[in-house]
């Protein structure tokens, strides 16, 4: 189980980024599943909308709905005992958060203030990295990291 911040979700639907290619292709064929919640995927439709963006995403409907189709909408984390660490921006503490409650293996993020949160979140079990520095599913460890 994977959570993907929305420049990742970006530069994997939109540009096509050839450091997110791997990521998309276990995404898509399902060996890594992509939870998110309903304020993620509100704020992907609005960035999808910014004039920088729309010059390479002719449309954004389509785009928004690909990205409904590979993602696992999840209820916004209630407030736990053992709340995640504090990122530094607050936009994106959901996508720590979501990680944090779901017990995801992964947490995909090029945003500093996330990367910086790699070891608290990795006593939890869960790896923040960036989609180039992450080595992948092989066959023997699809289950582990799905």
């Amino acid at each position: 189980m994977a959570v993907l911040d929305t420049n990742v979700v970006l530069d994997w639907l939109v540009f096509d980024d050839a450091r997110s290619r791997s990521l998309g292709q276990c995404l898509v064929s399902g060996q890594l599943r992509w939870v998110a919640t309903q304020p993620m995927i509100a704020e992907l439709a609005e960035v999808l909308l910014r004039p920088l963006i729309a010059k390479h995403c002719p449309d954004p409907t389509a785009t928004l709905a690909r990205a409904r189709k590979y993602c696992c909408l999840m209820p916004d984390p209630p407030g736990v005992d053992d709340p995640a660490p504090a990122c530094a921006d607050p936009d994106d503490q959901m996508f720590i958060d979501l990680a944090w409650s779901t017990a995801a293996a992964w947490l995909f993020s090029r945003d500093r203030a996330l990367l910086e949160l790699a070891r608290p979140a990795l006593a939890r079990g869960i790896r923040i990295t960036t989609p180039a520095l992450w080595p992948g599913i092989s066959d023997s460890a699809a289950e582990t990291r799905a």
